[in-house]
Protein backbone atom coordinates (compact mmCIF):
# COMPACT_ATOMS: atom_id res chain seq x y z
CA UNK A 1 0.00 0.00 0.00
CA UNK A 2 2.77 2.45 0.89
CA UNK A 3 4.52 1.71 -2.43
CA UNK A 4 1.42 2.82 -4.32
CA UNK A 5 1.18 5.93 -2.17
CA UNK A 6 4.85 6.78 -2.80
CA UNK A 7 4.39 6.32 -6.55
CA UNK A 8 1.35 8.61 -6.53
CA UNK A 9 3.21 11.26 -4.53
CA UNK A 10 6.15 11.19 -6.95
CA UNK A 11 3.78 11.71 -9.88
CA UNK A 12 2.24 14.75 -8.19
CA UNK A 13 5.56 16.48 -7.48
CA UNK A 14 6.30 19.30 -9.89
CA UNK A 15 9.48 21.22 -10.46
CA UNK A 16 9.60 24.21 -8.10
CA UNK A 17 12.72 26.28 -7.39
CA UNK A 18 14.76 25.83 -4.23
CA UNK A 19 12.92 28.19 -1.88
CA UNK A 20 14.50 28.97 1.49
CA UNK A 21 13.56 31.24 4.37
CA UNK A 22 14.53 34.84 3.75
CA UNK A 23 13.91 34.65 0.01
CA UNK A 24 11.62 37.17 -1.64
CA UNK A 25 9.34 35.23 -3.97
CA UNK A 26 6.36 35.68 -6.27
CA UNK A 27 3.71 32.98 -6.06
CA UNK A 28 1.45 32.76 -9.12
CA UNK A 29 -1.82 31.21 -7.96
CA UNK A 30 -4.82 30.22 -10.06
CA UNK A 31 -8.06 31.80 -8.84
CA UNK A 32 -11.47 30.61 -10.03
CA UNK A 33 -14.24 33.20 -10.13
CA UNK A 34 -17.42 31.72 -11.46
CA UNK A 35 -16.59 30.14 -14.80
CA UNK A 36 -13.46 32.28 -15.34
CA UNK A 37 -9.96 31.53 -14.17
CA UNK A 38 -7.18 34.06 -13.58
CA UNK A 39 -3.71 34.19 -12.05
CA UNK A 40 -3.10 36.21 -8.90
CA UNK A 41 0.46 37.06 -7.82
CA UNK A 42 1.44 37.23 -4.15
CA UNK A 43 4.92 38.68 -3.55
CA UNK A 44 6.60 38.57 -0.16
CA UNK A 45 9.33 37.15 2.08
CA UNK A 46 9.36 33.47 2.99
CA UNK A 47 9.26 33.33 6.79
CA UNK A 48 8.83 29.55 7.15
CA UNK A 49 9.07 26.33 5.22
CA UNK A 50 7.43 23.36 6.92
CA UNK A 51 6.88 19.63 6.46
CA UNK A 52 10.09 18.89 4.58
CA UNK A 53 10.51 18.71 0.83
CA UNK A 54 7.71 16.22 0.15
CA UNK A 55 4.27 16.65 -1.34
CA UNK A 56 2.80 17.97 1.91
CA UNK A 57 5.35 20.79 2.33
CA UNK A 58 4.12 24.34 2.86
CA UNK A 59 5.60 27.80 2.42
CA UNK A 60 4.56 30.76 4.61
CA UNK A 61 4.94 34.07 2.77
CA UNK A 62 4.59 37.50 4.42
CA UNK A 63 4.20 40.97 2.94
CA UNK A 64 3.19 44.35 4.33
CA UNK A 65 0.29 46.14 2.62
CA UNK A 66 -0.39 49.73 3.70
CA UNK A 67 1.20 49.12 7.10
CA UNK A 68 -0.64 45.86 7.77
CA UNK A 69 1.17 42.52 7.62
CA UNK A 70 -0.43 39.84 5.46
CA UNK A 71 0.67 36.20 5.61
CA UNK A 72 -0.41 33.33 3.41
CA UNK A 73 0.43 29.68 3.69
CA UNK A 74 0.81 27.96 0.34
CA UNK A 75 1.00 24.20 -0.17
CA UNK A 76 4.16 24.00 -2.29
CA UNK A 77 2.88 21.33 -4.67
CA UNK A 78 -0.73 22.43 -4.95
CA UNK A 79 -2.24 22.25 -8.44
CA UNK A 80 -3.60 25.77 -7.82
CA UNK A 81 -0.06 27.17 -7.85
CA UNK A 82 1.03 27.96 -11.39
CA UNK A 83 4.67 28.82 -10.60
CA UNK A 84 6.99 30.23 -7.96
CA UNK A 85 9.64 32.82 -8.86
CA UNK A 86 12.58 33.66 -6.61
CA UNK A 87 13.20 37.43 -6.81
CA UNK A 88 15.93 37.92 -4.16
CA UNK A 89 17.88 35.69 -1.83
CA UNK A 90 18.09 36.75 1.80
CA UNK A 91 20.88 35.94 4.23
CA UNK A 92 19.45 34.30 7.34
CA UNK A 93 20.75 32.31 10.27
CA UNK A 94 17.48 30.73 11.36
CA UNK A 95 14.90 28.49 9.75
CA UNK A 96 11.81 30.41 10.93
CA UNK A 97 11.67 34.19 10.67
CA UNK A 98 8.70 34.81 12.96
CA UNK A 99 10.52 37.77 14.52
CA UNK A 100 9.71 39.75 11.35
CA UNK A 101 6.09 39.95 12.54
CA UNK A 102 7.02 42.42 15.28
CA UNK A 103 10.16 43.97 13.77
CA UNK A 104 9.97 47.55 12.51
CA UNK A 105 12.29 49.64 10.34
CA UNK A 106 15.84 48.40 9.85
CA UNK A 107 15.29 45.35 12.04
CA UNK A 108 12.67 44.09 9.58
CA UNK A 109 15.14 44.20 6.69
CA UNK A 110 17.20 41.17 5.69
CA UNK A 111 20.67 41.30 4.21
CA UNK A 112 21.04 40.03 0.66
CA UNK A 113 23.02 36.94 -0.15
CA UNK A 114 25.93 37.99 -2.37
CA UNK A 115 26.69 35.06 -4.65
CA UNK A 116 28.10 37.12 -7.56
CA UNK A 117 31.06 38.49 -5.57
CA UNK A 118 32.35 35.01 -4.80
CA UNK A 119 32.27 34.02 -8.46
CA UNK A 120 33.57 37.30 -10.01
CA UNK A 121 37.19 37.26 -11.22
CA UNK A 122 39.78 39.50 -9.60
CA UNK A 123 40.58 42.75 -11.45
CA UNK A 124 43.78 42.93 -13.47
CA UNK A 125 46.70 43.91 -11.22
CA UNK A 126 49.04 45.29 -13.90
CA UNK A 127 47.44 48.10 -15.97
CA UNK A 128 50.26 48.02 -18.57
CA UNK A 129 49.13 44.59 -19.76
CA UNK A 130 46.80 45.62 -22.51
CA UNK A 131 45.00 42.63 -24.04
CA UNK A 132 42.46 44.74 -25.94
CA UNK A 133 45.21 46.52 -27.93
CA UNK A 134 44.08 50.06 -27.13
CA UNK A 135 47.61 51.45 -27.19
CA UNK A 136 49.91 52.94 -24.56
CA UNK A 137 47.74 56.06 -24.05
CA UNK A 138 44.94 53.97 -22.54
CA UNK A 139 47.42 52.22 -20.24
CA UNK A 140 48.81 55.58 -19.07
CA UNK A 141 45.32 56.92 -18.37
CA UNK A 142 44.49 53.90 -16.23
CA UNK A 143 47.76 54.34 -14.28
CA UNK A 144 46.87 57.95 -13.48
CA UNK A 145 43.45 57.07 -12.12
CA UNK A 146 44.72 54.36 -9.76
CA UNK A 147 45.94 55.62 -6.38
CA UNK A 148 49.69 55.45 -5.82
CA UNK A 149 50.95 53.11 -3.13
CA UNK A 150 53.55 54.48 -0.71
CA UNK A 151 57.10 53.27 -1.40
CA UNK A 152 58.87 51.51 1.43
Amino acid sequence: MSKLLDQFNKLQLKNIPDVKTGDTIKVHQKIKEGDKERIQIFEGIVIARKHGKGISSTITVRKVVEGIGVERIFPAYSPAIEKIEVIKRGKTRRSKLYYLRTAKGKKAKLKRKDLAAAIAPEPDQNPTDNEAGEGPAKALMSEETTPATPAE
